[in-house]
């Protein structure tokens, strides 16, 4: 089954991965390993996330994939928790959206075919039915989520997400590659979605601890760094099969929330 990677990885097909990772709507500039120094490569890894295939991109580094680091946030240092649920469930920074209850509006550009319109309506539909004290509305403009188009964000990229929230306001949204998804199933295209904002509300993927879970592979745990881990009460310590925060996920596959999910948006928000 071919799986697509999440950014952190959306696209795994056979034994080659595929990165779909939330940032701008411009074609991001992907820079050698060369170009990433050291002393950048220290701050991601005291920020707690993996140093393997960082990459240069406007605006900071894409790690994990699809995650976003601002040059702002790798300065600021923040110190934070990461929340576990078991050894390779759910996550998140302490980077969380604030002032709640809060609308966050969510817009989507118009160069999408008409799917990906339906998919955005439905992956908000999947945040707002869990009653969290932060929900999402569609709006034509002036978004603070907007959804943007590119034709390319690097071999196999299906998406880039905006980063994390910052100064308590969620990430500024995500950019997803049509000809890459190359697919119209709303479902899917939705998944996709709901996972890129979930990094833009704070959660990063479930298989954390081992992306190989959920994208084959060798076992990759990226560890803690000095941040630690905190797990939700009342929550297994299994593996999640079907968590929408997970790294990889199958192409055409639907992942609506899991009764864990939801533990863990409802814990957090």
């Amino acid at each position: 089954m071919n799986k697509f990677k999440l950014l952190p990885l959306i696209a795994l097909t056979g034994a080659a991965l595929s990165v779909a990772s939330c940032s701008k709507k411009e074609e991001a500039a992907v820079a050698t390993p060369e170009a990433v120094s050291q002393e950048v490569k220290a701050q991601i890894q005291a920020l707690g996330f993996g140093t393997q295939d960082v990459k240069a991109v406007d605006g900071g580094y894409v790690v994990e994939g699809d995650m976003l680091l601002t040059k702002e946030l790798l300065a600021s240092a923040p110190g934070y928790a990461t929340l576990r649920v078991g050894d390779v469930e759910q996550y998140r920074t302490t980077n969380l959206v604030t002032g709640l209850p809060r609308v966050l509006t969510v817009s989507i550009s118009s160069s999408f075919p008409a799917a990906y319109v339906s998919a955005i309506d439905e992956a908000i539909r999947r945040y707002n039915a869990a009653n969290l004290r932060v929900t999402f509305r569609r709006v034509s403009s002036g978004a603070q989520m907007p959804v943007k188009y590119s034709s390319n964000l690097g071999p196999g990229v299906l998406g880039q997400s905006g980063g994390f929230p910052s100064g308590g306001n969620p990430a500024p949204g995500f950019t997803l590659v049509p000809n890459v998804i190359n697919s119209s199933n709303i479902n899917y295209i939705a998944t996709i979605m709901a996972h890129e904002m979930g990094h833009c509300i704070g959660m990063r993927h479930t298989d954390y601890y081992n992306r190989a879970y959920s994208c084959g592979g060798s076992a990759s745990n990226e560890g803690a760094s000095t941040v630690g881990a905190v797990l939700i009460p009342g929550t297994p310590s299994t593996a999640e099969p079907n968590s929408w925060m997970l790294a990889c996920v199958g192409n055409g596959v639907n992942r609506p929330f899991t009764a864990n999910d939801l533990t863990a948006l409802n814990y957090i928000y």
